[in-house]
């Protein structure tokens, strides 16, 4: 008796979650090619940093402790002064909006308080995250080889897109660093709409 209401209830939702199912393949295969994106970003002049995250890094490496989910960032050099700007490879390529493309175009201004790394506190005003394991002394990163930048303070927003805490808060007084990435992000907003 059990098993027949079980079938006559869940029989009709197949069809619903098998369309979910297949909705999120679709989803998944949407993710930008990897190969391509760092393709596209030695093209516009980027040079491409393997990073790792590491929670521990104002501490000697020794104790650094190496987390799972290594990502490649772009990284854009200026000729003229040598700023660096880093972007994550995805955001880089993205043809759809990201919530990290969308806090470049927007340059927010900068609001009060928060002390300390203003640029962390900047990347928090704008519902992103770079912090490794809360408020602490600790610090954590994203480090890479080949770069100036050994570790990196990325902004990384809940849709997983990322530009660097530091680029996002100085672009926010149109300050360019490393590149304009308007000139070079995959994703344009319409025309219509105010990017300043």
């Amino acid at each position: 008796m059990k098993h027949s209401f079980l079938i006559r209830t869940a029989a009709p939702a197949l069809p619903a979650l098998l369309a979910l199912l297949n909705g999120a393949v679709a989803i998944e295969a949407a993710e930008p090619d990897t190969n391509a994106a760092a393709a596209y970003c030695v093209q516009k002049g980027g040079k491409v940093i393997d990073r790792i995250p590491i929670f521990g890094t104002n501490g000697p490496p020794s104790s650094w402790l190496v987390l799972t989910g290594p990502r490649g960032f772009c990284q854009f050099t200026s000729p003229k002064d040598g700023s660096r700007i880093h972007v994550l490879l995805q955001t880089l390529y993205a043809t759809t909006p990201t919530l990290a493309a969308l806090a470049y175009y927007a340059k927010v201004q900068p609001g009060e308080g928060g002390g300390g790394n203003p640029a962390s506190y900047y990347c928090t005003q704008l519902g992103g995250s770079d912090s490794f394991g809360g408020v602490n002394a600790a610090g954590g990163g994203w480090v890479g080889k080949g770069s100036i930048d050994t570790v990196l303070e990325a902004c990384i927003f809940p849709d997983m897109s990322s530009i660097d805490s530091w680029g996002l808060f100085y672009n926010s007084a149109s300050i360019v660093r490393g590149i304009n990435l308007a000139t070079v992000l995959r994703y344009a907003p319409p025309s219509g709409e105010a990017t300043q």
